[in-house]
């Protein structure tokens, strides 16, 4: 029996973390996913990273909003359980990548070939679906979506324009990063600033973000990399994915673009500023070199405000913003995986720890300390299983299983996918159809 498209009509109960308030912890509490409507996907998460974002929406005290409680998360990658009536690019079984910049193909942007910004993006702001309702409740309260994805979720409803289908065999604790961090650093250098063989460049701020801006660099041909932060345990990760020296702007008593001027002569020729500090951006721009020098912003969030002299652009430095590194979401993110796959570049060095999902506030406090020397903390529920090389859709294939009705909550960590089988009792089963992974 082949795989079926399931398109499920119930309920789902599993775990979440949950942001009640402005300022409180997150809190893993049963929730209750709705089974997903027209065009939406339902996707178990696997795996999701903590990024930079969500430390920013935790610490602002201008970002705060109405709309709690609240499942945060937006770097996820997972296995489709469910999807709606229409949904023609996903299947029940396909390992998928969450998107939070979606791409519909059919707005001014989306039909653009320099541009990426799909106006379903605003989508997010009413952090509901697109029907103005929500797909969580817990404790009879409905709970708000975030960034178009939610993948602080066992379970989690997601448009169909908001996910990409990825590799059967990509290893979902590594390439859901993907989903922002990489994608966001890297094509920074090799979409949005385009650096050029030979160049020099400098980076600001060496977070998850940031390496992968170095990595694009690298691979773009730069012939000089600078890292800049104030951590200098983050130096030696950086040069091991390409960084040809680091600085820490506490060691000069001059302004960091001064200095950088001295090291290069005339200023880099790209600079990138992954921090989200106004004035960073400000001395980042002032670093580059004054009649071609090129700035990408990576970090700012909305509500930033800029303070930066007309002096700097008068010479024709220019400054440029970036979103999701100028990938066409769901065109571009299935090649990166496969360049994954290819081993084209390696994520491994952006992973600093693997915590379970109920570990969130440790994740937190590891952000806010600097306990950690760089990028992500990746969430995964427990393992359940050994590994095999076998696809999803020919692991169920194999095993004779469907897809049915009956769900119970479950936690497992992948590789390991859950699959509910009907018995004539009407309760569930649960069994493991085994995921591969890389060599």
């Amino acid at each position: 029996m082949g795989l079926k498209v399931m398109k499920s009509s119930q309920v789902i109960r599993c775990r979440a973390a949950i942001l009640w308030k402005p300022g409180a912890p997150f809190s893993i509490e049963e929730v209750e996913v709705a089974p997903p409507k027209a065009k939406e996907v339902r996707v178990k998460i696997v795996a999701t990273g903590f990024c930079g974002t969500e430390m920013k929406m935790l610490k602002s005290k201008t970002l705060h909003h109405d709309h709690y409680p609240i499942i945060m998360g937006h770097e996820g990658a997972g296995i489709v359980e469910s999807v709606g009536e229409g949904v023609s690019t996903v299947k029940t079984g396909d390992k998928v990548i969450t998107l939070f910049l979606p791409q519909c193909g059919e707005c001014a942007s989306c039909l653009n070939s320099e541009d990426n910004f799909c106006k379903q993006f605003k989508q997010s702001e009413t952090n509901l679906m697109s029907d103005g309702t929500s797909r969580f409740t817990c404790k009879g309260k409905l709970v708000y979506h975030f960034g178009n994805t939610s993948t602080f979720s066992e379970y989690t409803v997601i448009n169909e324009i908001s996910v990409a289908k990825a590799d059967a065999f990509a290893p979902l604790e590594k390439v859901c990063l993907i989903s922002c961090g990489f994608s966001t650093g890297f094509g920074a250098a090799v979409n949005t600033a385009k650096v050029t063989p030979g160049s020099t460049c400098a980076v600001f701020g060496l977070g998850g973000v940031g390496m992968s801006a170095i990595m694009g660099c690298k691979v773009a041909g730069a012939a000089r990399i600078i890292g800049v932060d104030i951590n200098k345990d983050k130096f030696e990760k950086a040069k091991e994915v390409g960084a040809t020296e680091c600085i820490n702007p506490q060691d000069y008593e001059k302004p960091i673009q001064e200095v950088l001027f001295e090291m290069t002569g005339d200023g880099v020729d790209f600079c990138f500023e992954v921090i989200g500090n106004p004035e960073t951006v400000a001395a980042a721009l002032a670093s580059c070199h004054e009649s071609h020098g090129v700035c990408v912003i990576v970090g700012l969030t909305i509500g930033d405000q800029l303070n930066i002299s007309g002096h700097l652009f008068l010479s024709g430095r220019s400054l440029k913003g970036s979103i999701f590194g100028g990938w066409k979401s769901r065109k571009d993110v299935p090649k990166l995986v496969s360049d994954y796959m290819a081993k084209k570049y390696n994520l491994d060095p952006l992973i600093t720890h693997t915590l379970n999902l109920d570990k969130i506030n440790e994740a937190v406090e590891f952000m806010k300390t600097g306990k950690w020397q760089v990028a992500r903390t990746i969430f995964m529920s427990e393992y359940l299983g050994s590994r095999e090389r076998v696809p999803v859709a020919a692991a169920l294939s194999a095993a004779s299983i469907s897809l049915g009705p009956y769900h119970l909550p479950v936690s497992c960590w992948l590789p390991v996918a859950s699959v509910s089988i009907p018995t004539p009792e009407g309760f569930c089963q649960q069994q493991n159809a085994v995921l591969p992974t890389p060599d």
